[in-house]
């Protein structure tokens, strides 16, 4: 889902990127799998670290960061993103 609403709104300074909290070898298997075009980081188990300073008290996964152009936090979710939650995002930032 989050692919596909990557691909439509790519052209319009939309970027996504993905955070793996995960092994390395694990994030290249689910990779091949499932190719994204948009970057994917390995932030390893630091992410955890790295999740709560952005909003993530308990650590949990997944957790949805979307910043404005200027850098701030604009909205968070923790649970399963929705594409309702992205296009109302989207919506809200434009």
């Amino acid at each position: 889902m989050i692919e596909a609403f990557w691909r439509e709104h790519a052209g319009k300074g939309l970027q996504v990127l993905g955070l793996a909290i995960d092994q390395p070898s694990a994030v290249r298997r689910f990779l091949e799998r499932q190719p994204l075009t948009f970057p994917v980081a390995l932030a390893g188990l630091d992410g955890t670290e790295l999740s709560k300073s952005l909003g993530n008290a308990s650590g949990s996964l997944p957790f949805s960061v979307f910043f404005s152009a200027d850098g701030r936090i604009f909205n968070k979710k923790l649970g399963q993103l929705t594409r309702e939650d992205l296009l109302a995002w989207v919506s809200a930032a434009s």
